[in-house]
């Protein structure tokens, strides 16, 4: 007979909250809402990708200067690079909050910064890569103050 802790059951629960929370509808549903959000404003399709990283803090005390950085897997060399990166923060009053553009051979395919945030939201990053395509991804941001008022 196996005998349950305390601990054992906590570390369960907590896996189970977790996968649920990962492959939520919600999740499912917000991440529909970013590709159409690119869509109506670049009039291209985007495609996730694993290329492009944002990393941002998932909790964050002041939506004022939330650090952000972002880079893309690319050697940047003529035949593949990418032309620029558009960070989008759709719960903002202006929803394009920076724009980065690179030059193949003579850039690295990275930024550090800081962004303001209205409020909580998935923080979109888009990347046009030489070749026309749009990779994306997203970043869930918690803040506590508005930045932008």
């Amino acid at each position: 007979m196996m005998s349950l802790t305390r601990r054992d059951v906590l570390i369960a629960g907590s896996a189970g909250f977790a996968g649920v929370a990962l492959f939520s509808p919600l999740s499912a549903r917000a991440n529909d809402e970013a590709l159409e959000l690119v869509k109506q404003l670049t009039g291209r399709t985007a495609t996730e990708s694993d290329r492009l990283h944002l990393i941002m803090p998932a909790v964050f005390p002041t939506g004022y200067t939330v650090p952000m950085s972002l880079d893309i897997d690319s050697p940047m060399t003529e035949p593949d690079h990418v032309r620029q990166i558009r960070v989008f923060a759709p719960q903002n009053p202006i929803i394009e909050v920076a724009s980065f553009h690179f030059v193949p051979q003579r850039s690295l395919p990275r930024v550090s910064t800081r962004i303001r945030l209205a409020k909580p939201q998935h923080v979109i990053a888009v990347a046009e890569m030489n070749d026309g395509n749009l990779l994306m991804t997203t970043a869930w941001v918690d803040v506590a103050t508005n930045g932008c008022a």
